[in-house]
Order: C-alpha cells, then sequence, then structure tokens
C-alpha cells in the first residue's frame, strides 16, 4: 500500500507566511507519515482505498500536515529525526550541550503545536471525543 500524502506543495505554498520550502514534496511525506502515527488510533470514515471521507477530516489532515512540514522544515530535520533533539551552547569560555527532547505526542511522534490543534479540534485525536 502507498504512504498517503494529506497536502500538496501548492497547498503548502497557499499557506499565509512563507512559500513551501524547497523539498516540500519530501517534507510533505514525512509531515505525512507523523500524522498517521499521531492518528493510529483514531476513527473516522474511509473510502476503499483507506482515504478519509468527511471533509472536516481531510481539512484537518490537510492542515495538520502542512504545519507538520513546515515545522519540520524550521527544525532542518532531514528524516533522521535528530533535528531539534540536541543542543549545543557557547558563550564565551561557557558551552553547554544536552538534551532537549519533550515528551512525545501520540503514537510517539513529536507534533507541531499547530499541527496537534488541528487534530485536536477536528476530534482525530486518540481519547479526544469530538
Amino acid at each position: 500500500m502507498a504512504a498517503r500524502i494529506y497536502a500538496t506543495p501548492e497547498q503548502l505554498a497557499a499557506r499565509p507566511g512563507h512559500p513551501a520550502p524547497e523539498g516540500a514534496e519530501r517534507l510533505l511525506a514525512l509531515a505525512s507519515e507523523d500524522i498517521d502515527a499521531a492518528l493510529l488510533t483514531a476513527q473516522y470514515a474511509v473510502d476503499e482505498d483507506g482515504d478519509p471521507t468527511e471533509q472536516h477530516v481531510v481539512e484537518a489532515l490537510r492542515t495538520a500536515t502542512c504545519a507538520q512540514a513546515e515545522w519540520l522544515a524550521a527544525l532542518g530535520d532531514d528524516g533522521t529525526g535528530a533535528a531539534g533533539v540536541w543542543d549545543s551552547v557557547s558563550i564565551g569560555p561557557v558551552s553547554m550541550s544536552g538534551r532537549k527532547a519533550g515528551p512525545p505526542a501520540a503514537g510517539g511522534v513529536d507534533l507541531a503545536p499547530r499541527a496537534y490543534r488541528a487534530l485536536r479540534a477536528a476530534g482525530l485525536l486518540p481519547g479526544v471525543i469530538s
């Protein structure tokens, strides 16, 4: 089964703020994987191909995927999941480094705050009743 991608580069570019980043197709594929992982136990109507059929779900998945792709681009994520996890800071003679990961979201994936809000508002996150 082919992986679902919930948004197009054109939809990403249509969002206010910034044009679609370079490598938008790859970022959207990674973001869609993250959204799928976060929705591992979510229940919503799908067609015979497994695609959502309700418009509010389609829109929430598109919004969340675009937000996740923008977040991945801002982090400089290369698909390994290491971006934004390790930090190193030097100020004059002082040098500090350490892990800065927060708790994982549903499905063990770190979601962009706007992606989380879009999924939560649509009642798609596990444990959220709409």
